[in-house]
Parts: structure tokens; C-alpha cells; sequence
């Protein structure tokens, strides 16, 4: 299927969560993209999932958030994704994420090549880099696209090395992390204790970016770019799970910077719908935006 116009590409896992509650569907690429497309947005997902029940649930799942799954490949020989959440503390989730699967093995493909190409974002982490294969086919992606970069750290131990990170660093025009993940790569550069927005604006020279988003869980949002720092309102809610919370952040600066909305105004947009996810159970609740612009003008 062709796509073309305004659209946003996210690369990467899909995967079910597995919870003492039960399961919900998850991987951080997909969660921006349905929070993007419940934001009224066109998205394309490239990532693959077994030939298995928990396949074509997912497929399925992204089919009633009126996704197009056309470049959902399948893989006959390993399984949908899955994870071990540990959610005991509600605030510091842990995860154990299976390997290998079947987002492990995405491929290059025309199908993959043209939409991640003609976008005009193209959304990527460093989970689905820990196998050679989706590595190899991202790296493709990338030097092939013509898209806004998009990095979305989103650090998961042991998934991930010094060296990976600052390969993605350099293919990134905006990347965005949290306070920890900021502390990680500015460690690798330097051992200086500066302030937060110094070393978010270090990382941003140093790898040449056009932009670096740092979230600070409760505490809110920094946003850097070349007219300086940027930083958001506080949004107190009480916290459910902060499942998706970082993921429906970006697709909420995802949209305001396609529609060139002051660094401000993307900031309190983001932190709200991040803040209001968090409220709720799961990575994908089915946020209004007269909701977060509710919040956003409390």
C-alpha cells in the first residue's frame, strides 16, 4: 500500500505486557503511534509479529484504533512479542522482555523503504536494536528517509550499549529521553555536575541535534532547541500506572511540532496527555483532547 501526505512512521516493537491483572498490548513505537492517531494523526507502524494467537490479537488490537496494518510483517519461525511487567511500585516499573521475537527479525522491505521514506516523522528507540537484524533494517530505514528523526531512548537494561546509543544519537534530529537516561549519556561524555538543562544542551551539541526533550516524570518537561530552553507546566494527577505515560508524551510533541505550535504551548500539551494516561490503567486509554486542553487550562 502507498502512503502519502502529512503522516508519522514508527519503527520498533510490539509486544504484549503481561500484568498480574492480565495482559494489554504495548512496545513503545506502537503506543506513540495510537496515541498519534487518537490524536487525530496518520501513522504507519513497521515492526512484525509472530504467526501465533498473540499475533493476530495485536494486529487486530491496532485495527479497532483505525490503524492500517499494512506494514505489520509476519514471522513463521519466532513468536509475538511478550513482557513481564512487575508493577509493585506503581512510580519505578520494572519489565523482562523476552527474547528472541518475532520484532527482533523486522526486514527490509519496498513496503518499508517507501513509508519510512515519504514520512513526515520517522519515530525510532533503542529497544528493537538489541538484535542485528531490526538493527540492521532501522540503520537502513534511516539513511533512506527523508523524514524529522525522531529518537525516543527509552533505555531498557540490558537491551542496549554506549556504542548503539550514540550511533541513534547521530541519526537523530530531535531525540527525547528522561532525567536517567540524560544522566547515562552525559556520563559518557563527561563527569561534571551541571544542571539539567546544560547537560541536555550538551547532548544536543555534541550530536548536532535540532532539538532535545527531557522528562522529568512528576516535575514536568524540558524542551531545548536553537531559541533556548523551554520548560513546561506541572499537571498534578493521582497515578494509576506510568505505563505509555513518556509514549503519549511524544506523540503529543509529535503533533504540536507538525503543527509549528510554540515550544510552550507542545510542552503543556504533552505533559497533560502524559499526566492523564498516567491516571489511567495501561499504556493506550482512550484520551480526548478536550481532556488534556481541560487540564492543560486548570
Amino acid at each position: 500500500m502507498e502512503k502519502s501526505g502529512d503522516y508519522v512512521c514508527c519503527f520498533g516493537e510490539m509486544l504484549w505486557d503481561l500484568l498480574p491483572s492480565g495482559k494489554l498490548p504495548g512496545g513503545a513505537p506502537m503506543n506513540v503511534a495510537l496515541h498519534l492517531r487518537n490524536l487525530g494523526m496518520d501513522v504507519a507502524m513497521v515492526s512484525r509479529v509472530g504467526v501465533d494467537a498473540l499475533g493476530h490479537e495485536i494486529v487486530d488490537f491496532v485495527k479497532q484504533k483505525n490503524c492500517v496494518t499494512d506494514w505489520i510483517q509476519s514471522d513463521n519461525q519466532y513468536p509475538t512479542g511478550i513482557v513481564e511487567v512487575n508493577v509493585s511500585n506503581r512510580t519505578a516499573v520494572t519489565y523482562n522482555i523476552v527474547h528472541p521475537v518475532a520484532w527482533d527479525f523486522i526486514a527490509v522491505t519496498p513496503e518499508a523503504l517507501a513509508v519510512s521514506k515519504n514520512a513526515y516523522a520517522f519515530v525510532y528507540g533503542t529497544l528493537a536494536c538489541r538484535d542485528s537484524h531490526s538493527r540492521e533494517t532501522l540503520l537502513t530505514l534511516l539513511d533512506n528517509s527523508t523524514a524529522l528523526k525522531i529518537y525516543d531512548v527509552n533505555l531498557r537494561p540490558p537491551h542496549y550499549t554506549k556504542e548503539l546509543i550514540e550511533v541513534l544519537l547521530q541519526k537523530a534530529d530531535i531525540v527525547k529521553m528522561n532525567e536517567e537516561e540524560l544522566e547515562i549519556v552525559f556520563n559518557w561524555m563527561a563527569a561534571s555536575d551541571l544542571p539539567i538543562d546544560q547537560k541536555a544542551e550538551r547532548v544536543k551539541t555534541k550530536f548536532g541535534l535540532q532539538a532535545v526533550i527531557i522528562t522529568m516524570g512528576g516535575n514536568g518537561a524540558l524542551f531545548i532547541d536553537d531559541s533556548g530552553l523551554h520548560r513546561s507546566k506541572v499537571f498534578k494527577v493521582d497515578v494509576v500506572d506510568t505505563i505509555g505515560s513518556g509514549d503519549s508524551f511524544l506523540a503529543g510533541m509529535i503533533k504540536n511540532l507538525h503543527l509549528k505550535n510554540s515550544p510552550e504551548h507542545s510542552l503543556n500539551y504533552a505533559c497533560a496527555l502524559g499526566a492523564m494516561v498516567a491516571a489511567h490503567h495501561g499504556a493506550n486509554p482512550p484520551i480526548k483532547e478536550s481532556e488534556v486542553l481541560s487540564l492543560m487550562n486548570s
